[in-house]
């Protein structure tokens, strides 16, 4: 009886220890299973995040660079607004304050006391009165020799014998008006300073037969000239 509970007990020792071995068995196998793939949607979550933060990246890049160009449009946009205005003031200026007329003599009291004290002539293309660089940067040396008071400027235009007489003086004038908006817009020169003549090809300055010559003609003149007796 005494050997066949020891038996017994055996088998149970044994059948628990079978239990044992194969119950390691199955959690190693699963181990060796899923472990790879655990590995690897664990890398897959990873490069998920990686791709997210790129996209924020670039998507932030890309909006500072339209931040960028919006407001380097929006600082032009008032920069040629700004210009325009400052144009069209000095251009009503221009056409409301210079005195326009055929001589200094019938308008300027005392015109003896004034004495030349600087002059600059400036040059056009052919039909049209557009300053150009040359013309700007030659105006601009003159008016550093512009004093505060008791002065004045006439400013002569004039043009070359082509085309008609009553077109040559219509441009002679807006030459003329061009160089006074210029002086007036970039170097604050008030408009009342300004004495304008329109001569259209009634005075010549060299012969007109040749291109050379004709150039010299088509010409602006602006003579600084102070009372002395101030």
């Amino acid at each position: 009886m005494m050997t066949m509970n020891r038996f017994a007990v055996a088998m149970a020792v044994a059948a628990v220890a079978s239990m044992g071995i194969t119950g390691c068995a199955t959690k190693k196998f699963v181990r060796m299973h899923t472990a790879p793939i655990v590995e690897h949607q664990s890398q897959q979550d990873k490069q998920i995040a990686d791709n997210g933060q790129q996209i924020k990246d670039v998507d932030g890049r890309a909006q500072e660079g339209i931040d960028n160009a919006q407001g380097a449009a929006d600082k032009a946009a008032h920069a040629a607004q700004d210009a325009s205005q400052q144009a069209q003031s000095a251009q009503q200026t221009a056409d409301g304050a210079v005195h326009r007329v055929d001589s200094l003599e019938s308008v300027v009291k005392g015109l003896d006391n004034y004495k030349l004290v600087a002059e600059v002539s400036v040059n056009f293309a052919t039909g049209q009165a557009v300053l150009t660089k040359q013309a700007k940067s030659e105006l601009d040396d003159f008016a550093t020799k512009v004093a505060q008071s008791g002065y004045i400027l006439e400013v002569t235009g004039a043009t070359d014998t082509r085309g008609s007489a009553e077109m040559n003086y219509q441009l002679s004038q807006k030459r003329a008006t061009a160089v006074v908006t210029y002086l007036a817009a970039q170097h604050n020169i008030p408009a009342h300073r300004f004495y304008l003549v329109g001569l259209g090809k009634d005075k010549q300055v060299a012969p007109d037969n040749t291109a050379a010559g004709r150039k010299q003609n088509r010409r602006v003149t602006v003579q600084l000239l102070s009372n002395q007796a101030q």
